[in-house]
């Protein structure tokens, strides 16, 4: 779905512009504007500049035209909640569109920066892995944002907060979702100018369309990364806790190395069907890092580590591989985190090695296990 001018109640879009320039915040989200990837210096087909900051290219949306898309955004259309709000099921009535649209708490714990940042990212940033993002409303006090809809739900809702009858994931469709996820990432990282760091990679926030599809989702809390000399950006800590990287978490010091470690969480989540953090386990094991750090030293012990709902149903060496990129990406040392195109290079190549349980059978009967290849010293 390409994206779709400016368009609408012309008010709304003065007030919305009026609010980006008026607002004070610690990061200065004018001058962020004015940065942000697709403005600038940089030119349209046609030749023209498109370096200003007021132009946002995503539709406008009156609060009655989105009331009306979900029926009073009744409970029946309800598709979940979180840090933001509430996210309704709708159909735009213009356009016989089925939506998603995400209404802002106003008691909730992100506000209007949020909000508006999302808005901008959006706009500027497209790519097959990050949720497109049709349009918004900002009429009076009500904020809404109106999303592409993901008929898969959340990566979360098919690993953790599994309904009754839902389909198990199967390791191929794991590694490619993560492969896609990681490419998502990479854009963020390598392809815009100047990158983006996403500063909110959790499960939650994967969202998935037909085939398992995978778009990054939610980019009210991303940041313009680091220019020219400058190593990292200094803010304070915001995300989910049990994804933050320990540097950032300590430091409020915040780099593109930030994002791989939360990557390293997610596809450990992906590979373990266990959670970021889960009180509900043992003491010892309720931090997924710490559970999975003593795991990494022993390759014997990584069938430990596969998910039991994948019931043995994995390639062994696709395991110690994909278990080897998660442990390089949670290392405590930001430098030596790989950096995410190392990671898509890695996942893209495992998730083109689709595992048939059936062959794998017989091939087992007939050649040991499979080591990982090792490096020898000195290279």
């Amino acid at each position: 779905m390409g994206w779709i001018p400016c368009s609408g109640n012309s008010n709304t879009k003065k007030k919305i512009k009026k609010k980006m320039k008026n607002m004070k915040v610690e990061d200065n989200l004018s001058d962020q504007i004015k940065q942000a990837p697709g403005t600038g210096k940089s030119k349209t087909s046609d030749g023209s500049k498109n370096g200003n900051p007021d132009h946002i290219a995503a539709q406008t949306f009156t609060f009655r035209e989105l009331a009306t898309a979900t029926r009073n955004f009744r409970t029946e259309s309800l598709l979940g909640e979180g840090g933001f709000g509430r996210v309704h099921k709708g159909r735009l009535e213009s356009t016989n569109q089925v939506v998603a649209i995400k209404q802002l708490d106003r008691n909730g714990l992100q506000g209007n920066r949020e909000f508006l940042v999302e808005v901008l990212m959006l706009s500027l940033l497209h790519h097959p892995n990050l949720v497109n993002l049709i349009g918004y409303c900002a009429d009076g006090d009500q904020r809404l944002l109106v999303y592409e809809y993901m008929p898969l739900g959340s990566l979360e809702d098919h690993l953790h907060d599994i309904s009754p009858g839902k389909k198990r994931l199967d390791w191929n469709t794991r590694m490619k979702i993560a492969a896609g996820a990681a490419r998502g990432l990479e854009y963020l990282h390598d392809k815009a100018n100047p990158p983006v760091i996403y500063r909110d990679l959790k499960c939650s926030n994967i969202l998935l369309g037909e085939g398992y599809h995978p778009k990054l989702s939610d980019f009210g809390l991303a940041k313009l990364g680091p220019v020219g000399e400058n190593t990292h950006v200094s803010t304070r800590v915001m995300g989910t806790y049990g994804y933050c990287a320990p540097e950032y978490a300590m430091t409020g010091q915040l780099t593109l190395k930030s994002d791989v470690y939360s990557f390293g969480i997610v596809l450990l989540e992906i590979i373990t069907g266990r959670k970021a953090i889960d009180n509900s386990k043992a003491a010892g094991e309720q931090n997924l890092v710490a559970w999975a750090r003593p795991l990494f030293k022993d390759r014997r012990k990584f069938s430990q580590m596969a998910d039991p709902m994948l019931q043995g149903q994995y390639p062994s060496r696709g395991l110690y591989q994909a278990l080897a990129v998660a442990a390089m990406c949670v290392q405590e040392q930001a430098n030596m985190r790989p950096v995410i195109a190392d990671v898509v290079t890695a996942l893209t190549y495992l998730a083109s090695q689709k595992y048939d349980p059936n062959a794998e059978t017989v091939q087992s009967s007939r050649l040991a296990p499979p080591t990982p290849p090792r490096t020898k010293r000195g290279q």
